[in-house]
């Protein structure tokens, strides 16, 4: 059984690192970058047996708008549902109750977010971004 737990000191950073600078997303992210964005956001660390095996991290006001980023489970652990476990968890966080605004963006697990209620946007003329590199 896996715990779920959003106590930053037990996250295991180089775990998190190793598989974040691999990710498409965020391909060659410093650990110096990880710890910062881990200070700024609501982490939640996915443990088996207090081995790390996956993460989340949610950017957030606390009252309106909430921000799903950085999730995974690490390959060797994928297919046992715990992602859907962690978006449940995620889902139930009473810090993100009153948040009526949930995004994220994603290439591949388009599937794992539709069964939590996410949909393509609705009027993506209306959503803007800007990439620095």
């Amino acid at each position: 059984m896996i715990e779920i737990s959003t106590e930053k000191s037990k996250l295991q950073i180089d775990i998190i690192h190793q598989f974040l600078t691999t990710s498409y997303w965020a391909k060659g992210r410093t650990i110096d970058e990880i710890k910062k964005t881990i200070e700024h956001s609501l982490c939640f660390g996915v443990y088996l047996e207090d081995k790390q095996i996956g993460f989340a991290r949610v950017l957030s006001d606390y009252t309106v708008f909430a921000y799903i980023m950085d999730v995974f489970i690490l390959p060797e652990y994928q297919g046992n549902g715990y992602s859907k476990q962690l978006m449940k968890a995620i889902n139930e966080e009473p810090k993100l109750k009153s948040c009526k605004v949930w995004m994220l963006k994603t290439l591949d697990a388009h599937g794992l977010y539709k069964q939590f209620g996410f949909t393509e946007l609705k009027h993506p003329e209306k959503g803007m971004e800007r990439i620095l590199k």
